[in-house]
């Protein structure tokens, strides 16, 4: 017989972990198992190795509320993190529920058993298992590869090209000139942390600029707060400064550009050689927040470029030569090792196809409920997390709402939960309100928000803690049913 578990998650890094120490906290009696295509569980921090590889989110707010990160160290590097969740999962019982090495394929729902019928690749072989409710946790882009444009004269280049998502292990760049191609997160990361480990000398190569901004990695206010209080009172205070700064920080950027603008500048002046174009390079066309803003802790890009151990240059690429990149104002930047930290290629589902009775359903038809619920797919839920905070705040309100979504049908009997389409005067938005090039080249595979509630995403947590945290579950919008129920009699 096929096995059915109550509930599978599908993904086993922050989201997943996330979801099952909900689920186990609030819904005890339900079964569950986590799937995990790779062989152990983090997600992005297992998969990622380039160099410097670090949150650019506090970690009080990357952590759990239920595991407090009890250290002064605000931004953590990648192994950190990845110890941290280890520890979250096996601390709690989570980590006995994860089965490795399991792909989804295909989701199926059927409405005559009132189920998904999910196909897994495992060692080779396919595998079937059933679930009551499906969980994607699986994060939000493809695993496998990373977005790279194709570079004109790219095989003509004589030294190595990597992805950062796909970093060599034995990469050997002691001493060699290197030219970063990007301006996000990963590039502002990767070029201190290749200078501090011996690279000879990194160029930032941006065809725009993107906005910076320079924080202390440590938090004097978390440090005094560990020596006055009891841990989890200490961790409840620096929690929610954390919160409460990024919110208004945002706010900031979002009702008063110009003064968000003065303030990334002053901080990067102060750190870069004087003279330096800042207006041709960190001085976007665009506000701010309608592409993320990234970080520099400590304002280590500024300092490593006055050290005069990097460079930025802001042209367009023509084409790769031999030697390095030919670009459109004539100028060539020599290179030994080019990176291409071009983005991600953004998928949902994790790839797998979801089906309808065995019809393939097109994702970018559905409305987002609450931005964790899609109209016409029944008894599925999927994290999303923050584009403007830290990803793990959504993501745990997203796992107390399944809890209580779950709770609310089994207290009243119900085994089937759809989101209602929206109504007509409900006109249909961008899934992401960012202008970021890895969301645009999405935009048609993706959901739709709505214009109101509760089909709007506010991208808030203080909103929604009322919306999600504390909304009723029978809204009016979701439609509950006893299919199971009906048949048997």
């Amino acid at each position: 017989m096929t096995e059915f578990v109550d509930v599978v998650i599908v993904g086993a890094g922050i989201s997943g972990i996330s979801a099952a120490w909900h689920l186990q906290q609030n819904c005890p009696g339900k079964s569950y198992v986590i799937l995990e295509r790779r062989e152990q569980l983090g997600g992005t921090w297992d998969l990622f190795k380039y160099p410097g590889i670090r949150s650019d989110s506090d970690m009080y707010t990357l952590g759990f509320h239920f595991k407090p990160w009890a250290t002064d160290q605000m931004i953590a590097d990648g192994p950190s993190i990845w110890n941290y969740l280890n520890e979250a999962a096996t601390e709690n019982g989570i980590a006995e529920h994860i089965r490795y090495g399991q792909r989804v394929t295909a989701a199926n729902w059927s409405d005559e058993h009132s189920r998904w019928e999910l196909t897994i690749e495992r060692d080779g072989e396919t595998i079937e298992l059933h679930t009551g409710f499906l969980w994607a946790c699986s994060g939000y882009y493809n695993y496998d590869k990373g977005f790279s444009p194709e570079f004109p004269g790219a095989e003509d280049f004589t030294g190595t090209i990597v992805h950062p998502q796909h970093w060599p292990e034995d990469l050997d760049y002691q001493g060699k000139n290197i030219v970063v191609i990007g301006s996000g997160a990963t590039a502002i990361t990767l070029i201190p942390a290749l200078v501090d480990s011996g690279a000879g000398y990194v160029t930032m190569l941006q065809r725009t600029p993107t906005y910076i901004g320079s924080l202390p990695d440590k938090d004097p206010f978390a440090a005094r707060a560990y020596k006055m209080l009891p841990e989890k009172a200490a961790y409840t205070a620096v929690r929610w400064k954390a919160i409460l700064q990024a919110t208004a920080q945002y706010q900031l950027a979002r009702t008063l550009p110009n003064v968000f603008r003065k303030a990334l500048r002053t901080m990067a002046e102060r750190r870069l050689p004087q003279g330096f174009d800042y207006d041709r390079h960190f001085a976007p066309d665009y506000k701010p927040w309608d592409q993320r803003v990234c970080l520099a802790p400590n304002g280590d890009l500024f300092k490593t470029i006055r050290k005069g151990k990097a460079d930025v240059v802001t042209d367009v690429i023509d084409h790769f030569t031999a030697d390095g990149i030919a670009l459109k104002s004539g100028q060539e930047v020599k290179a030994d090792i080019i990176v291409t930290a071009t983005g991600l290629n953004v998928q949902f589902f994790g790839g797998a196809q979801v089906l309808r009775n065995g019809e393939p359903q097109d994702l970018s038809k559905s409305v987002a409920y609450k931005g964790l619920m899609l109209s016409g797919l029944p008894n599925v839920a999927f994290t999303f997390g923050y584009t403007n905070a830290s990803w793990t705040l959504k993501a745990d309100l997203t796992s107390e709402y399944v809890s209580r979504l779950l709770q609310h049908m089994n207290s009243n009997g119900y085994d089937t939960v759809v989101p209602r389409d929206p109504a007509p005067d409900v006109e249909q938005l961008p899934f992401v309100d960012l202008s970021s090039g890895y969301i645009k080249r999405a935009l048609d595979r993706l959901p739709k928000s709505g214009s109101k509630a509760p089909w709007r995403l506010k991208q808030n947590y203080l909103v929604d803690l009322r919306v999600i945290r504390n909304g009723k579950i029978d809204d009016g919008t979701l439609e509950f049913s006893k299919q199971r129920a009906l048949a048997s009699a």
